[in-house]
């Protein structure tokens, strides 16, 4: 993979989100962190979140 294949290009957003989501998110981004070895933020866990929400209605982004 090269390097630019590694970077996609992100537009910033607002989500408002509840309290307990955000919670949520912390948690899995953790986790995730964990098992991977490599960083994740919350909006890494959104971003995967949306595109399997995205696949499993048959539009792979």
């Amino acid at each position: 993979m090269t390097m630019s294949e590694e970077h996609e290009n992100l537009i910033k957003t607002s989500v408002y989100l509840e309290e307990e989501v955000l919670e949520e998110l912390e948690a899995l981004a953790k986790e995730y962190s964990q098992e991977t070895g490599k960083r994740w933020s919350r909006g890494g866990v959104i971003r995967l979140s949306l595109s399997e929400f995205f696949a499993k209605r048959g539009k792979i982004l």
